[in-house]
């Protein structure tokens, strides 16, 4: 299976570090595995202009890093969203790579997808769950899992097993 994972995260810190674990398992299973950082990219907001859906059939009017995104979308058949909760969601950058698959015609070849998330702070989840679980909804693309961690948690062993050991039952 070939697998996407989207790191929203803009510096290296415990999203990165469960990305590790989640692709360390993956590939031990005999998963492909490619990790694409656009917490350190370039990509803007969608503008609604709907110039996608007219002359630009399928490509957005914006050229940005999004463009190192959309071969991903197109051709993975899993992807996961990583994210640190800075303010009760993702991330803006993750935000607007997720937000920009609105220009694709076509809807990600995707079947699975699978979320982590990481904050500081307990009970801060709820939004970016209910977001992942809207856009699966509305692609019809099957839940694989969601793992969250918080402090004391973050960086654990335990919890570097937990997402290698979900990755390699894939």
């Amino acid at each position: 299976m070939k697998i996407t994972v989207l790191n929203g995260s803009p510096r290296k810190q415990n999203t990165t570090f469960m990305v590790d674990a989640f692709v360390a398992g993956a590939e031990e299973a005999g998963h492909t595995v490619e990790v694409i950082q656009v917490g350190k990219m370039k990509i803007a907001g969608c503008m609604g202009c709907e110039y996608c859906h007219g002359k630009g059939e399928g490509q957005c009017v914006q050229k940005d890093d999004m463009e190192k995104v959309y071969p991903a979308y197109k051709d993975c058949d899993m992807i996961v969203f990583a994210s640190p909760i800075y303010y009760f969601t993702m991330t803006a950058q993750i935000q607007a790579a997720i937000q920009r698959m609105y220009s694709i015609m076509n809807l990600p070849k995707a079947e699975k997808a699978a979320l982590l998330l990481s904050s500081m702070s307990p009970d801060v989840y709820d939004g970016a769950i209910g977001e992942y679980k809207g856009i699966l909804g509305f692609m019809g693309i099957e839940d694989a899992g969601i793992i969250t961690a918080k402090d004391p948690e973050n960086g654990s062993e335990e919890l570097r097993q937990k997402i290698y050991d979900f990755a390699k039952a894939l």
